[in-house]
């Protein structure tokens, strides 16, 4: 995937920051649809926190909470980087969030994640390198006391993208929501419920990067997906051969 991207930004599109806003549009709609099932028509009273890193993965985290705020939800990010400090996609995210009802907070201030009824991970995503440094840390263990379940975003923050392994500390989401295409150590145990989130991407960038993937998406733009049995070769939409 990291390849896909890479031809796609470079070479012929969909631009970086057309992907993330499909991405941040799409992780905003799932946090409604997982509140809706414990909130019901109240989930616009909920309190998010979405917590955010320094890369795309962050940028990613801070589209979807102005499209949460756009919608009337109580929504506080808490960044590493402080916004006057943050430059690219993350920088361009920020910037316009600032036009929006959320609240931006730095890893260094005081909250409470115990009294969100969801998280947003949005901290890593599939550039892990190592184990999480200190800042990255600090918000990975605020997620393992949120009051309500985790989304990740694209890959749970402190996994291996390829493994599944983690060398440090790890986000533990009740679902992720991966982008363009599933990543290799995604599992139940450690991922949780498995969503495919659509990016635009055309069928000749994945066939660029030499990957046949037949388009699973139908007249959706994110679809649940089933693990494959051990053994198994690959993950499918769930109920159907694809």
């Amino acid at each position: 995937m990291a390849e896909v991207d890479r031809i796609a930004v470079e070479q012929s599109g969909p631009t970086l920051l057309q992907m993330m806003e499909l991405a941040g549009e799409q992780t905003a709609l799932t946090a409604i649809e997982m509140l809706g099932a414990t909130h019901g028509p109240d989930w616009e009273d909920a309190r998010v926190l979405v917590l955010v890193g320094t890369g795309s993965n962050g940028a990613g985290g801070v589209c979807a909470a102005r499209h949460l705020a756009n919608r009337g939800v109580d929504v506080t990010v808490v960044t590493i980087r402080r916004p006057t400090e943050a430059d690219g996609a993350l920088g361009q995210q920020l910037l316009a969030l600032a036009e929006a009802p959320a609240r931006v907070i730095t890893w260094d201030e005081a909250f409470d994640a115990g009294t969100a009824q969801l998280v947003i991970d949005a901290v890593i995503g599939y550039s892990l390198d190592g184990a999480p440094r200190a800042r990255q840390m600090a918000l990975i263990r605020a997620s393992h006391a949120a009051g309500g379940p985790v989304l990740s975003l694209d890959v749970p923050s402190g996994l291996d993208p390829d493994t599944g392994e983690a060398p440090g500390v790890v986000v533990r989401p009740a679902r992720t929501l991966t982008l363009g295409l599933p990543k290799l150590g995604l599992r139940q145990d450690n991922a949780g419920e498995l969503w495919l989130a659509d990016l635009g991407i055309p069928p000749g960038v994945y066939a660029r990067a030499g990957i046949a993937f037949a388009p699973v998406f139908g007249g959706a733009s994110r679809v649940r997906l089933e693990y494959p049995p051990r053994g198994g070769a690959a993950i499918r939409r769930a109920g159907e051969g694809v």
